[in-house]
């Protein structure tokens, strides 16, 4: 059975960031893409002020971004639109916003993550109340056996423990393990020791991470620890029109 995630645990000094710009090769101008009148990233943000583990500011890579969160009465700051990744966009936003180093967790939550569950950022904490973690994430037992051989569905390799936390040995677009048993869908939502993200930022790409076109391979092949929490739900990703209007309808009212 998983626990439920604690609202408390190592959380006093969390800071949550959702990186987001505007361009995108299938859904352009993803984040403000509207849901029943409200901008995707404004969904995002409300989802992740209801987590109440602690501050939450978007890192943008657009002005039009910055407006529509300021806009709604939340917290944005601009950041360089040609960072080649969100944790890149995260790290400069957390220097901007906490310079004095205030925060020593840093949750990292996709901007097009419109139905992301609070409990699911809450619970994303629960493995770093183990000291040697570096970085923490979620999974969830795959269930329609068509995601099993998906590449999209990207599926971590864990070394359970108790409470539904385990290491996560590797992630894969293939479907491993191999041989009977279940397979994980991994969520990409991490919350980060501030040293770690730090550190993982400043190495180069991995071989693994370029072959698998995987960015956590790289903090693994540097021999960083992550521990995965088993959570029973997997947030709906917004990457196709079609994407979209499930969002749209799942929200409504």
């Amino acid at each position: 059975m998983i626990p439920p995630a604690n609202p408390k645990k190592n959380s006093p000094n969390a800071l949550v960031v959702i990186p987001a710009r505007l361009a995108a090769t299938r859904l352009p101008n993803k984040p403000l893409a509207d849901i029943n009148g409200t901008p995707m990233i404004i969904h995002v943000w409300r989802r992740a002020i209801e987590a109440d583990i602690g501050p939450v500011v978007v890192a943008c890579g657009d002005r039009a971004i910055l407006e529509a969160v300021e806009a709604a009465g939340g917290r944005a700051v601009m950041t360089d639109p040609d960072h080649p990744s969100g944790s890149d966009r995260v790290w400069e936003a957390v220097g901007l916003v906490d310079p004095d180093g205030r925060h020593d967790i840093v949750v990292n939550v996709q901007g097009d993550l419109p139905t992301l569950d609070g409990t699911l950022i809450r619970r994303s904490l629960d493995p770093l109340a183990e000291a040697s973690v570096d970085i923490a994430t979620l999974v969830c037992e795959i269930a329609d056996p068509a995601e099993r051989e998906r590449p999209s569905v990207v599926k971590a390799v864990v070394a359970w423990g108790p409470g539904g936390i385990g290491r996560a040995l590797y992630f894969s677009r293939a479907a491993v393990p191999a041989g009977a048993g279940p397979l994980y869908h991994h969520i990409g939502l991490y919350a980060y020791r501030r040293a770690a993200l730090q550190r993982f930022v400043a190495l180069p790409p991995a071989p693994l991470e370029l072959r698998e076109k995987l960015e956590q391979l790289r903090a693994l092949e540097a021999g960083m620890r992550i521990d995965a929490a088993e959570v029973h739900t997997v947030p709906l990703g917004i990457d196709t029109p079609e994407d979209l209007e499930r969002a749209r309808e799942m929200l409504k009212g």
